[in-house]
Formats: C-alpha cells, structure tokens, sequence
C-alpha cells in the first residue's frame, strides 16, 4: 500500500482526522462480564461517538503472552490492580471472532473507521487479520522495535504519539521508521492521565513539525479539554485522537481522562466551525495561551513514572537451544523493563542475527552477555 492508495493518508490531508480514543472503556465495572456485553458496551460507544462526529474509533488490543510479564505490580495512572492481571483480563475479554470481527463490522454498518491500538506484536497480528487501514502505536512503545518493525512491514500508515518520550527516543523511533520506508504521522501527547490544560504544550507541535517538516502532525489528548483540542486543530493539525467515554465515573484507567459525547460533539463542532472560518484561527491561537507552553519537546516530570514499567525489555519469544541464530520470531519486547532484564525493546535491530551462546527459555532475560 502506498500513500496515493491509503484512503486514510488522504483524508489527513484535507482536514483534521478525528478519532474517538474507545480504549477499553467497554470495561466498566470491576466485576468481569460476558464477552457479549462487552461488545454491546462497545457498540454503544462506537454509537455515541459516530453521533458526535468522530471520523474513526480506536480501542485497544493485547496479547498478554508477548506484551506483559507474569510480575506483580501496577501502573501510575490504575493503582491497586495488578498489571499482568488487567492485560490478562482484556486479552480474555476480546475474542476476535466473537468481539472484535463483529465490532468491525457494526463499525462498517455505521461508515465509522474502526481501528486498533496493537499493545505488542501478538496483539497486532491478530488484528491484521482485519484489514484496519491504519495502526496506532501506544506513546509506551515508540521504542518497541519488535511491533514497529511488523507494522511498518504490513505498509499501513503508522501514528506515533511521543508522550513519555524525550527528544533523543522520537529522533531514533522515526529513524527507524524511515529506513524502513513506513509512513507516518508524529502526534504530540502527554502521558498523564488527567493533567491541567496548563500542560498541554501545544507549542510542541510547532516544534516536531520543524524538526520533521516533512512528516504530518498530530495531537493526542489524554484529558478531557475541549479548547486545547481546537487550538490544537488552528495549530494545523492534520490527526487530532481524543479519549471518549459515556460516564467518567467509570470503572478502569482511562474514563476520567475521557470526553463525554457532549464535549466531543462541542470540540468537533469547534474543529469543523474552524476548518470552514479559518479567519478565526488568529482569536483562537489568542485565547489559547495558557495551553500553549513552550516550543520544545518536553519530557514532563509526571510523566517520567511510567517509563520503567511502561517501556518494553527483549526477551525469548521460545524456547532457544544454544547456537540458534536470532531471528524476529524468537523475540518479545515486553513490560515492565525495570524488573524485566533484558535489553531494550530498541536493541532489537542490532540483536538480530547474533548467535545464542547458552540454551535460553521462553520468557528468559535477551542480554549481551548470552549472545554471540
């Protein structure tokens, strides 16, 4: 697939590409429910979001086996509940053939872009038996070469959100990508789970689009803040994704990050006034100020408590017999690197083709100090 073929590449060109952020807030009670009611949640919000006029929906799809190590501990923005057990139950919760084909298609029925946020390489095969057209990586695994070199290989455009991220990890995440020629989209986000509108940064998107001025950039929002969101579309945009939800008093993470339908309904609304009135953008980018920030990709301090548990270590995909030459399929790159062991999911080029100097395990530590 090329750029002039991806009917998704296209649009971005034309005006903001609007994506309702489901995630998994089809879950929504701590009590765990019939693979059936989840799909019906998620078709009400599939629903909901449509009525508001979001041009696509994404949700969230694991694999638990080649995403998150079997270790006791939790995350940040979901304390007091096991990560490894959360992975688990969404894996379970999320059949393809009795949720995700029949979600597809009621997607289908409604003219909404259904796509997929693939949490690790496993995650992303199965979702490739879909046919989404695009694949949106998780800010947790810009560096996970194992599932960027896959999805680069399938030729659907890639959008890549650089929360939790330094300058340094965006520059070598899109050197990867471009030596292997993958399209693209850079978005700006913010790997809190609310943080004040003061935060947004939204100068970060002048940054990225001069430092890569010949990629297309977005916003990724992950609070419920419906003016930087439009300020963010008269900074010229071409992707805005947005967290959405049908009550923030939800069980899970992310409904109190989430837009309800009338606040997604008023951004898009504000979007599309602005698309059609473009003279507004100066009093817009005016009223904007506190949001605005500085002209600097930033790694922000309440973010910087995510990336051990939240970025990724290789580790044996089988069970490897000494003097196997390491190939892809013989590799995860799965969390938390900080008790994981292994080397960074971003060693994974330079690892490849490297001999097994002792018998390793599946789930077994991927170290120089094992390898040929």
């Amino acid at each position: 697939m090329t750029a002039s073929t991806n009917p998704i590449w296209e649009r971005i060109k034309s005006r903001v590409f609007i994506v309702a952020e489901i995630g998994k807030n089809f879950i929504q009670t701590e009590a765990e429910q019939p693979v059936e009611v989840y799909l019906e949640r998620a078709k009400e919000l599939v629903a909901a979001a449509h009525a508001a006029g979001a041009d696509a929906v994404k949700f969230q799809t694991h694999e638990v086996e080649d995403e998150v190590l079997n270790i006791e501990f939790d995350s940040p923005h979901f304390k007091g509940k096991n990560r490894y057990a959360w992975v688990k139950r969404n894996t379970e919760a999320t059949p393809i053939e009795t949720f995700w084909r029949p979600l597809k298609a009621y997607c289908d029925e409604l003219g909404v872009v259904f796509f997929s946020t693939p949490m690790s390489r496993g995650a992303a095969r199965k979702l490739q038996q879909l046919g989404q057209p695009v694949w949106k990586v998780a800010s947790s695994d810009i560096l996970d070469f194992v599932l960027l070199d896959y999805l680069a290989s399938t030729g659907k455009p890639i959008f890549l959100p650089t929360g939790m991220s330094t300058l340094e990890d965006v520059d070598r995440s899109v050197a990867f990508l471009r030596e292997k020629k993958a399209m693209f989209v850079l978005m700006h986000a913010i790997s809190t789970y609310p943080y004040p509108p003061e935060q947004s940064n939204l100068r970060t998107i002048y940054a990225l689009r001069s430092r890569y001025p010949d990629v297309p950039v977005g916003f990724s929002q992950n609070s419920p803040w419906v003016e930087p969101a439009i300020a963010a579309a008269a900074m010229g945009i071409s992707l805005l994704e947005q967290h959405f939800t049908l009550d923030r008093n939800l069980f899970g993470p992310d409904h109190k990050v989430s837009m309800v339908p009338e606040e997604m309904s008023r951004m898009i609304i504000g979007i599309r006034e602005l698309e059609s009135h473009p003279e507004k953008r100066d009093e817009i980018l005016a009223a904007a100020g506190p949001y605005l920030g500085t002209e600097e990709k930033i790694l922000q301090e309440s973010e910087q408590a995510f990336r051990p548990l939240f970025r990724k270590s290789l580790m044996a995909g089988a069970d490897i017999p000494a003097g196997t030459v390491i190939t892809a399929d013989l590799l995860y790159a799965m969390r938390p690197q900080q008790f994981a062991g292994g080397l960074p999911s971003e060693e994974y080029p330079n690892v490849l083709g490297k001999t097994a100097k002792i018998d390793l395990k599946k789930f077994d530590p991927v170290t120089w100090e094992v390898l040929a």
